[in-house]
């Protein structure tokens, strides 16, 4: 596992694919359960250590994701996150080319609870959300073509969602319409995460090194 910073407020990891954030099924391997652990034996901390869940990756989904270490820390945290003061970007690799290579996209996202799927709206109604990201194509390998997606909004599967409705599915992405393998989870990474220190009011920026396994020709390193 990366740590890409550690101090008493915070913990932020490279997360690898196919790890999912929190309520681990059995098989399944659990960031929460790794930091737990890993921070009760590093400080030899008797009883439960508190990790508080302040943002989320889906299981297939790599790169920086951040856990709380204090109640104070998560509850700060988890404004800034709910007010979109936070800036994350993402890589990405489609199997098609975008028609535009620079574009802001805007969907209308409906995600109902007893649907594993979120899923574009025709028309905004009074269940959907309003979902924008922006994105820029900045390179081409062997696999696709590579994307930088910033996002505007937050909503669950918005990347995956949104790309799929523009026919640019993310590789790998089976449930949103990719037709291709990938070799771990899909072509979706968190490449950097910005935020206010909770304590500190510090600006951080964290980076996530893509996997090994990754092909990227793109222009950001």
């Amino acid at each position: 596992m990366q740590i890409l910073f550690e101090d008493n407020h915070l913990l932020v990891l490279n997360k690898p694919a196919n790890w999912v954030v929190q309520g681990a099924l059995p098989g399944q391997n659990s960031l929460f359960d790794w930091s737990a652990a890993y921070l009760k034996a590093k400080y030899d901390k008797p009883g439960k250590v508190f990790i508080g869940v302040v943002s989320r990756l889906d299981a297939p989904v790599t790169g920086v994701l951040p856990f709380a270490r204090t109640s104070k820390a998560a509850s700060r945290l988890s404004e800034q996150f709910r007010d979109h003061t936070t800036r994350k970007t993402y890589w990405a690799i489609v199997g098609h080319r975008p028609k535009e290579p620079v574009a802001r996209l805007e969907h209308h996202l409906l995600r109902r609870e007893e649907d594993s799927k979120t899923r574009v709206s025709a028309a905004a109604t009074a269940e959907s959300k309003l979902s924008i990201l922006e994105y820029r194509c900045i390179g081409q390998n062997r696999l696709g073509f590579e994307l930088e997606i910033n996002l505007i909004s937050g909503r669950k599967h918005q990347i995956r969602a949104q790309m799929e409705a523009i026919g640019c599915a993310i590789l790998g992405d089976k449930k949103y319409g990719s037709d291709e393998s990938f070799a771990e989870g899909i072509a979706l990474h968190c490449r950097s995460l910005e935020l206010v220190h909770p304590t500190l009011q510090s600006e951080l920026r964290f980076e996530a090194k893509l996997p090994e396994y990754w092909q990227w020709n793109g222009q950001s390193h």
